[in-house]
């Protein structure tokens, strides 16, 4: 009986252990997609800012110069943390995995243990003797 007290203990850590990693995993694939949705939005900034020829002054291609290289900036570092985001994705991954077999491990020690207590139970009534005697009484 402890035994089965046991497992059920280890089962229900695991399953909350299995659903918090779940719960992370989300939330890292949804900033892998927040990072990739923020790295395409400034590429099309940068294509919009391509340098065009214009007849104004030279200061405006001072700032759009400046503003390509502050976006190009931008791009650099929404694609480090989008490398990052996908690393922690990936490590959220394999933890759920690890987490899932660990909960299908208990598991099965649970059906292990339930399938010898059957067994046991069976030998048990086997062995015992009969609950009643069928006599045979002259008549």
């Amino acid at each position: 009986m402890a035994h089965r007290k046991q497992l059920d203990r280890l089962l229900r850590v695991r399953t909350l252990q299995l659903g918090m990693t779940r719960a992370a995993e989300a939330q890292a694939q949804d900033k892998r997609a927040s990072e990739a949705d923020l790295a395409h939005r400034i590429a099309r900034l940068a294509e919009n800012v391509a340098p065009a020829p214009t007849g104004g002054n030279g200061f405006a291609l001072v700032a759009a110069a400046h503003f390509r290289s502050r976006l190009q900036q931008s791009a650099e570092m929404a694609e480090a943390r989008l490398i990052e985001a996908d690393r922690a994705a990936d490590r959220a991954a394999e933890a759920t995995r690890e987490a899932r077999r660990d909960q299908s491990a208990i598991e099965k020690l649970m059906a292990r243990a339930d399938a010898e207590a059957v067994l046991k139970a069976i030998r048990a009534l086997e062995v015992a003797p009969p609950l009643r005697k069928i006599r045979h009484d002259p008549c």
